[in-house]
């Protein structure tokens, strides 16, 4: 798993399509499933630490995005 496509490939396998037109509420709606699919023992550990690394990066990627944005 490389990348936030992986994760929303991994989350389409079992039936979570997640868009709601806001990247960030995006981001944080799949590390919410992911959470739900690792505590229901659906997905293994390293597939969960991996993608939870992932959506978590992004997450900061954006937030830091929205903070230099509003500062200008």
């Amino acid at each position: 798993m490389n990348s936030i496509y992986d994760v929303r490939q991994l989350l389409k396998r079992f039936g979570s399509f997640i868009y709601v037109g806001d990247r960030l509420g995006d981001l944080q709606l799949m590390e919410d499933e992911l959470k739900q699919l690792y505590y229901s023992n659906v997905i293994d550990q390293k597939e969960f630490q991996m993608a939870l690394l992932l959506v978590r990066h992004e997450i900061q990627l954006e937030k830091e995005k929205k903070k230099n944005t509003l500062k200008r």
